[in-house]
């Protein structure tokens, strides 16, 4: 009985380990966006300061909140499953992937708003706004779509850990990857910490 405690806990150990690095390396790669984003809005000031007056600061900061409030809700999972209380996990897991689905809603109706106005890489209105206007809606729809590709990917993942919580094989004394997921969850959130001020309050 010990040794496969022993066994289990140096599964969870390496298990964090990969997921962290993992979690570096997606930092790495929005860090490298940033930096792109910092040169060009340097070199672009007022197309920049212009071209964000476009976006909604309401729906950001509404999107903004939502994350924040995921984040929350998947911490209380990882305590909840803790203390042994299954149900509870199921429903703070529940809030989390709803959460997540009305922040791509969201995204969706401002990509959409966006489009019909013409404001989106390619198009002919957006070509005649000048090259600073399409470097910026062109990282806008970039960064931010590679964010929500991130959301879809976490919510597949806690649907993965809902599953397996459901079935008890996710419990109070075997729990890491229900910490992965929140972890995975936690960068997330990070990223778009980032990404809101970047886009939709420096103008």
């Amino acid at each position: 009985m010990e040794h496969a405690v022993t066994h289990t806990h140096r599964d969870d150990t390496a298990s964090k380990i990969g997921m962290w690095l993992f979690l570096f390396t997606e930092m790495f790669l929005f860090v490298g966006l940033f930096l792109v984003y910092s040169i060009y809005r340097f070199r672009n000031p007022e197309a920049f300061h212009q071209a964000a007056e476009e976006l909604s600061t309401f729906i950001g900061t509404l999107n903004t909140v939502i994350l924040l409030i995921s984040s929350m809700t998947v911490a209380m999972s990882i305590t909840s499953i803790q203390k042994g209380d299954k149900k509870l996990t199921l429903i703070l897991l529940g809030i989390t992937i709803f959460l997540a689905l009305f922040f791509l809603v969201n995204k969706y109706f401002e990509w959409g708003a966006k489009i019909e106005h013409g404001l989106y890489p390619g198009s002919s209105y957006l070509k005649e706004l000048g090259h600073g206007d399409i470097l910026f809606f062109g990282l806008y729809f970039f960064m931010t779509g590679l964010h929500a590709f991130h959301i879809i990917v976490g919510m597949i993942l806690l649907g993965f850990v809902y599953h397996r919580v459901a079935t008890g094989r996710v419990h109070s004394t075997d729990f890491a990857f229900l910490e992965n997921g929140g972890l995975y969850w936690h960068l997330v959130d990070l990223i778009w910490i980032f990404l809101f001020p970047l886009f939709y309050l420096i103008t």
